[in-house]
């Protein structure tokens, strides 16, 4: 039962588990290792290629019975998180690009009035000591470590190796950084396991029943559900990212026509399909399981540009030549893998049911098929969530053998 108990709570998570910090480290731990290098972490090997001099020093730690690990956080430290969130609500209008990655790159604290500092005072907060203190945790996210494998203290001189170390590999972190505390601010708890269950055991079997009823009906099931579901997690998601209840009612006065809309191109699938136009039954199919999903994702675009519009109002945004406050909004949205994927997804979804509907004409009454293609979308945006951590470091590791090959040839 135990078994049973733990997959049901993974996949239908009522119960939040509480959030633990956790890192994972890789070390070396014999000095023969240092021998092979393209078998070293490629962050080891790329200090030691900037100071060749290091490989000694390293030498002598790993015979001293210390280990030589790098660690990196799974996800952004709980406190980071919430600094990061105090700075973005208060004064900077529920943005994180581009004051964070100027605060990590050059130790630039982002622009606070008078007014801003009273009225977080007045909630506890205070603007500053959060901005230094995500400041002072950022080489917590990936840094080289000694690992005391017998339980030795450290020197000060030892200790200073690791910071001069640290402070050589940071400015290589810093995009990693950037995007793992973003990612991790977005609040987003999307699946992809989780988003096809959601489609095969919810929405799939009520599609199949509504079809064989009355043939359209479940298409019309199919196409919108899996909009309704993302639209109301997209509604929460902006709340709790700061955005207030005046702006997301005006956001929804726009959702109604659209579902509207949507509804209405849904009941066009069947009388398409009787009349054996398969592929555009398939792409209205797919633009009207889209259609709410990119209709929120641009009012979410465009409320960052609202944001951004303020920030520039208020001088906090130093505007580059040729750049416009859109690529800010978009740099914004995009960073977050699950709006990227979102659009991906809408892009495919019209296209995957015009090619299904085009080849297997008969599955056009499969609910479960149906309920797939309506969540094409929501699958692209969690799988792309899932790799975004893979392209993140595999991103890093580029960067890093990049910048060796730089210090051999020179």
């Amino acid at each position: 039962m135990s078994a049973l108990t733990s997959i049901w709570t993974r996949v239908f998570p009522f119960k939040r588990l509480p959030r633990i910090d956790r890192f994972h480290v890789s070390v070396v731990t014999s000095p023969a290792e240092l021998s092979f290098g393209e078998l070293l972490p490629i962050e080891i090997r790329y200090v030691l290629a900037v100071r060749p001099a290091r490989m000694e020093t390293f030498r002598k730690l790993l015979e001293k019975g210390f280990g030589i690990g790098v660690r990196t956080v799974e996800k952004t430290p709980e406190r980071v998180l919430q600094a990061v969130d105090h700075v973005s609500r208060e004064t900077q209008h529920n943005t994180i690009i581009p004051w964070l990655e100027r605060l990590l790159r050059d130790g630039e604290l982002p622009v606070f009035s008078e007014e801003e500092l009273r009225r977080a005072e007045q909630k506890g907060i205070n603007l500053y000591a959060e901005a230094k203190f995500i400041l002072e945790q950022r080489f917590e996210f990936k840094k080289i470590v000694l690992v005391a494998l017998e339980n030795q203290p450290l020197t000060e001189r030892e200790q200073q190796i690791m910071r001069e170390v640290n402070e050589e590999l940071y400015p290589y972190a810093i995009d990693v950084i950037v995007n793992r505390v973003t990612f991790d601010n977005a609040h987003t708890r999307t699946e992809a396991a989780q988003t096809i269950i959601k489609a095969l055991l919810v929405v799939g079997p009520i599609a199949h029943a509504l079809e064989n009823v009355l043939s359209g009906i479940g298409k019309v099931f199919a196409a919108t559900a899996d909009d309704l579901l993302s639209e109301t997690a997209e509604f929460f998601a902006l709340r709790g990212s700061g955005f207030t209840w005046k702006q997301l009612i005006k956001r929804s006065r726009v959702l109604l026509p659209v579902f509207a809309l949507a509804t209405y191109g849904a009941f066009q699938v069947e009388p398409l399909i009787e009349h054996g136009r398969l592929a555009a039954a398939g792409v209205v199919f797919g633009l009207s399981a889209v259609a709410l999903s990119l209709t929120t994702a641009l009012q979410s675009i465009k409320l960052y540009h609202s944001s951004y519009a303020s920030l520039a109002r208020e001088g906090k945004l130093r505007m580059a030549p040729g750049r416009g406050l859109w690529s800010f909004a978009l740099l914004q949205d995009f960073t977050n893998p699950a709006r990227l994927g979102l659009f991906m997804g809408a892009i495919a979804s019209p296209l995957m049911a015009a090619l299904v509907f085009s080849a297997t004409p008969e599955l056009t009454r499969n609910g479960w098929v149906l309920a797939i293609l309506g969540s094409t979308e929501s699958i692209v945006a969690s799988l792309t969530v899932f790799l975004a951590g893979h392209l993140n470091r595999w991103m890093f590791r580029a960067r890093v053998r990049r910048a060796i090959l730089a210090v051999v040839r020179t």
